[in-house]
This record gives C-alpha cells, structure tokens and sequence, in this order.
C-alpha cells in the first residue's frame, strides 16, 4: 500500500523521496491514465509555486491533454507549437524564465509566467510532454530540470 513520505530534508533529499513515492504509485500499475493522474497530483503537491502541473501525450500528429492538475487547459498543440510543441519536437527539456518572451507561447493560463517542459520518450519514440507552469518568473533551475527528467523517465516507462 502506497504511504506518503515527508518532504523534510534538503532539497534533493526531497526529490529523492518524491521518485521514491512515484515508483511506489506506479508499482504494479498497468493503466497509463491512472499513473498520468497520481503523477500530475504528486508533482503538484510536491512543487511548491506551480499553477498547473501535467501531461500532454502525442498521438502520432499533436499533443493532447492529459491528465493534470490545475485550471482547464489547452486541448490541442500541434509540434512545434509554443514551450510543449517546441520541447516534443526537438525531444529536449526546455525551462523558460519568461513565457512570455517565448517565441509563439500559448498562453493556457494567464497567471503562468515561467514554465518547464520535459518530453517523455519511450524506446526512441515520443509519448508526449511534462508540463509544469509557475505564476514565479525564472522558477525552475538546474537542479529541478534534472529531477523532473528523472521522473519524467519513470512516467515513460509507466505509460
């Protein structure tokens, strides 16, 4: 039975506890939805000043919503489109301290001022995007990009 961790400790010992409680969701799981869902939650209640925390999975032409937590959101992204369509394309994790300086951003949620996007890629092939949206300009750093590729490596292997 899944029991959630404390997020006492420094940092990356509070990283390293939410992967640990992520890899006890997951365990045995065999629906995709259902692990999109606890990760999105999780991811939510993890990050403190995100707005909006979620996926969008390809489906061989554009990005569809997923399972998320936060306000209603954009249904559909075509590749190349805005931080998710730009991160799916050229499969790399992109972190944008201003959204709005970002070249063609679709903007969701008016309150989202910085963003993190991380493509979750399967045996070479791509599944979608992990979304996280900040009200925060430059919110996410290094060390957040390399532990929500890390998570986001354990969602693909999940879905």
């Amino acid at each position: 039975m899944f029991q959630a961790m404390p997020y006492d400790g420094t940092r990356s010992e509070q990283f390293e506890a939410v992967l640990i409680q992520f890899e006890a969701l997951i365990k045995d799981e065999p629906s995709a939805t259902a692990n999109l869902a606890n990760a999105s939650a999780l991811l939510k209640h993890a990050l403190p000043d995100t707005n909006w925390a979620g996926f969008y999975l390809f489906d061989g032409k554009e990005l569809v919503l997923g399972p998320f937590q936060g306000l209603p959101a954009c249904i559909r992204i075509p590749l190349s489109r805005g931080v998710c369509g730009t991160a799916a394309a050229e499969r790399r994790t992109l972190v944008v301290g201003d959204v709005h300086a970002f070249p063609g951003h679709i903007a969701c949620d008016a309150a989202s001022n910085s963003e993190i996007v991380v493509p979750l890629i399967k045996d070479d092939r791509l599944l979608g995007v992990l979304d996280i949206d900040s009200p925060l300009k430059d919110r996410f750093d290094d060390e957040e990009r390399r532990f929500l590729e890390r998570f986001a490596a354990l969602v693909s292997e999940a879905i």
